[in-house]
């Protein structure tokens, strides 16, 4: 052999080892992560060869599969009732993806969790069936919030106070998931019209859009002066002039009702009438770190898991503040930020005797047969504040309900408490305020704890109110649990 074919011959050998190499790793190290990978094409026409598994409200499916005959996705998914219940479901698209529900339990729901293999299954290498996600939704609940947010822009969220479950959570706007699970033209164009979409109906602004809480914050005010002794009875006159100054302005403070009403009253007071001056005095005797520490008891910034991800979280400023500042957020406002859920979890943790049962909205994880793979029936709870405060708190809110904003939206039978708010917003408050109301009810062994925002409506600017426009909603989702 020449010195020229010896070369060669070794050059080649190398070249077959460099390439038994390559495919060693590729296959023994890199071949999990590549199939997992989610843009391996391969990967997700898998998800869709088969039907889905469902999620599930109070015994029925809300969602299903379509067998569209095609030969790489075969399988579409499909949903009843989808701009109902889309908040929760969220959307499982062969173009786009998924989210809510159907992405956090999408390997659940299309069999390629581990849990859900048999031996065989393993054996076989074989796709499991898939499993299903059992909600916490009330049917009934949930449909009433909707029926009362037509021809309203607004969002709702209902709880048990005593378990945690969310019992509904709805937006107007919203859209219908099953519009854009395909993969095709249409879909397409659906995704590109919501994308563009002014009223932003994928938002889910009942957990993921917080908003200045205005009134029904005060609340959260309340709650941090009565734990820190600064007030011990609600009926005991608080010295504060109706004719209030805000601390380090010159600027007078203004409520919905004259300077005269609001002079010197009593917490009650304060709370049914929706004075300013009472609570802006009282956050700014607290001082931040207080107030914080109360709004972070009760869930702001903190992001909640139902296991949705509620993000970005609700907002109680960090940074330090002036001391006008402070005093602003005693009324809800400056940069502090709620959402419906939070709201609702002010309201719970009140009438559950000051415990905070964390929020959820799934109940079991099961394989399709039933057997559960994930429990949430024993949530974490947390005394977030002592009983008397509460019950301190429970008593004021029920002034406002038979009293005050709450009034006209009584259910006979149920005690109930409430507070309501109105919020500006925009430089200068340039857009239409934002209608708020969070409540309280109980009966026959029952109870729920609701808040609804009403973003926009026909209504004239002057009317908009707390207790004309959300209190109603809230109204016909507490009766649709308590009254059944």
């Amino acid at each position: 052999m020449n010195k020229t074919i010896r070369r060669a011959s070794v050059f080649c050998l190398l070249l077959v080892l460099a390439l038994l190499v390559r495919v060693t790793w590729v296959q023994a190290y890199q071949g999990q992560a590549l199939a997992d990978d989610k843009n391996n094409r391969r990967n997700l026409i898998g998800k869709y060869e088969n039907p889905l598994g469902n999620i599930i409200v109070g015994g029925e499916a809300i969602t299903g599969s379509k067998d569209t005959g095609g030969k790489d996705f075969r399988y579409k998914r499909t949903y009843t009732d989808g701009p109902l219940y889309a908040p929760i479901t969220g959307y499982s698209s062969q173009a786009f993806g998924w989210s809510m529900l159907e992405g956090v339990y999408k390997d659940i729901l299309n069999g390629t969790d581990n849990r859900l293999k048999t031996i065989m299954d393993t054996l076989t290498n074989k796709r499991a069936a898939p499993g299903n996600v059992l909600t916490t939704i009330d049917k009934d609940v949930q449909k009433a919030g909707w029926d009362a947010l037509q021809g309203k822009q607004g969002s709702a969220v209902a709880l048990d106070p005593a378990t945690g479950e969310i019992l509904a959570v709805v937006n107007n706007p919203s859209f219908d998931p099953g519009s854009i699970a395909g993969a095709g033209e249409a879909d397409q164009k659906a995704w590109e019209a919501l994308n563009a979409d002014q009223g932003k109906a994928m938002e889910n602004t009942a957990l993921r859009k917080p908003q200045a809480p205005g009134s029904t914050f005060k609340l959260v005010t309340l709650a941090a002066a009565i734990e820190n002794g600064l007030v011990t009875n609600i009926d005991t006159p608080t010295s504060v002039p109706g004719n209030y100054t805000i601390p380090g302005t010159t600027l007078k403070l203004k409520s919905e009702v004259t300077d005269e009403q609001c002079n010197n009253v009593s917490p009650r007071t304060a709370l049914k009438l929706s004075c300013n001056n009472v609570f802006a005095d009282l956050a700014h005797k607290l001082g931040q770190d207080k107030m914080r520490a109360m709004a972070e008891k009760l869930g702001f910034n903190v992001v909640q898991k139902l296991p949705v991800w509620t993000d970005p979280a609700s907002k109680y400023p960090t940074k330090k503040m002036s001391v006008d500042q402070v005093a602003q957020t005693g009324i809800g406002q400056f940069d502090v930020q709620a959402t419906p859920l939070q709201m609702a979890m002010v309201s719970a943790a009140i009438e559950n005797g000051g415990k905070l049962v964390a929020p959820h909205e799934v109940s079991e994880v099961t394989d399709s047969n039933g057997n559960v793979l994930e429990s949430f029936k024993d949530p974490k709870s947390t005394q977030v504040m002592s009983g008397k405060t509460a019950s301190m708190l429970q008593d004021a809110m029920k002034t406002v309900a038979t009293e005050g904003g709450g009034k006209n939206v009584q259910i006979p039978g149920v005690e109930s408490g409430a507070k309501t708010g109105t919020a500006q917003r925009g430089v200068g408050n340039s857009l239409p305020p934002l209608a708020w109301y969070t409540t309280y009810g109980k009966a026959g062994g029952k109870q729920i704890a609701v808040a609804v925002v009403i973003v926009g409506s026909d209504t004239d600017r002057s009317e908009i109110a707390g207790g004309k426009l959300a209190a109603p909603v809230a109204q016909k989702m507490m009766k649709a649990w308590l009254k059944k």
